[in-house]
């Protein structure tokens, strides 16, 4: 295992600058995931760290070593793909081997690396298939399972689950975020998926345009998005967004929508008489009925989901999402009062769109 740590990394196609400046500290054995936007450079960032695409600027040191002019073999690491990139004319156990091969070690210590992580990785009754006879889910067991026999300093993956269904993605979450539990080495997870990033990383670095937005636990992204990128990027589904500008009151700050609906906002803010704010109310955080912060409006639409209901409904010039508990009896066209704790609005400069 190793910490990864990069400085100053850029990145240019030509004259077009796809990564500016870069900083960032992956510790030894966390898991990281790198996530946001097609475009934002984090594949870019995943192929530079692994030595397949070299940086234009700054350094990449892993554990502790500047590895910028080394390549991948030379790195220690191992990439696992979402193509998987397995052989198809070798079974299961000759392609989980077949790096250790190419590196000189002896049949029988190979057999014995490939059963042990075959059993981990409940590949061992699939050792004399060949990838056609194998589920996509299976299939990808194998890709992690030949990069886990070399024993690396580091894990990168690079969407790994993009190609596989929306129920064999969610299986593999787990098992991925189980097998990290079990063999602590530094994981590196590029997804364009939040909810993969959210409950697999230890750390989350949400990209936009070749700069990090935000660097942080879940958590901490959820409550405590850094600017209007973050809270729209992080959630699902998506926060609520709308135009404000800041009214003082008895009672504090209070933050007027452009309905004219006013909501009193919690402690913690940095305003003044007037800004202009962009509001951010998260869809689960509504709640039927009065409270502090009420938001009356027309219900659009219903989208009952079983345990929840999904209520879209309009506010004069605004429209607004609420995820209300149970399977609720509700009809477009009715009138609805949903209310939010101040605590919980979200406030961020319009200009810089900053949270506030």
């Amino acid at each position: 295992m190793a910490s990864v740590e990069i400085t100053g990394l850029k990145k240019a196609f030509g004259a077009v600058e796809v990564i500016h400046g870069i900083d960032l500290k992956i510790e030894d054995g966390e898991f990281v995931a790198l996530v946001g936007p097609s475009g934002c450079g984090k594949s870019t960032l995943l192929r530079i760290i692994s030595g397949l695409e070299p940086a234009s600027d700054g350094e990449i040191r892993i554990d502790g070593k500047i590895v910028n002019h080394m390549t991948p073999r030379e790195r220690n690491i191992a990439m696992v793909f979402q193509n998987y990139a397995l052989y198809p004319h070798m079974t299961v156990a000759r392609n989980m081997g077949f790096n250790l091969k190419l590196s000189g070690l002896g049949r029988k210590e190979i057999d014995a690396k490939v059963e042990d992580v075959a059993r981990l990785l409940e590949l061992d009754k699939l050792l004399d298939r060949k990838p056609g006879q194998l589920s996509g889910g299976q299939r990808q067991r194998v890709a992690m399972g030949r990069a886990i026999v070399r024993d690396p300093a580091a894990f990168l993956f690079d969407e790994p689950l993009s190609n596989l269904d929306a129920k064999l993605r969610v299986q593999m979450r787990s098992e991925i975020k189980t097998l990290h539990q079990r063999v602590k080495t530094t994981s590196i997870y590029v997804t364009h998926d939040q909810i993969e990033a959210m409950t697999l990383a230890d750390r989350v670095v949400i990209l936009s345009g070749g700069t990090i937005e935000q660097v942080g636990r879940p958590i901490e992204l959820y409550n405590k998005p850094d600017n209007l990128f973050v809270a729209g990027f992080i959630g699902t589904p998506s926060i609520n967004m709308a135009d404000a500008v800041i009214v003082n009151s008895d009672t504090g700050p209070t933050a007027q929508l452009t309905g004219g609906q006013v909501l009193p906002l919690g402690a913690g803010h940095t305003l003044r008489e007037g800004q202009p704010v962009v509001v951010g109310l998260r869809p689960e955080h509504l709640r039927l009925g009065p409270g502090a912060a009420m938001l009356p409006g027309r219900i659009t639409l219903v989208e009952p989901t079983g345990a929840q209901t999904h209520v879209t409904f309009d506010m004069e010039s605004i429209t607004m999402m609420a995820v209300l508990e149970g399977g609720l009896d509700l009809q477009a066209g009715q009138d609805i009062q949903v209310s939010i704790d101040p605590d919980q609005i979200h406030v961020f400069d319009k200009a810089s769109g900053q949270r506030a």
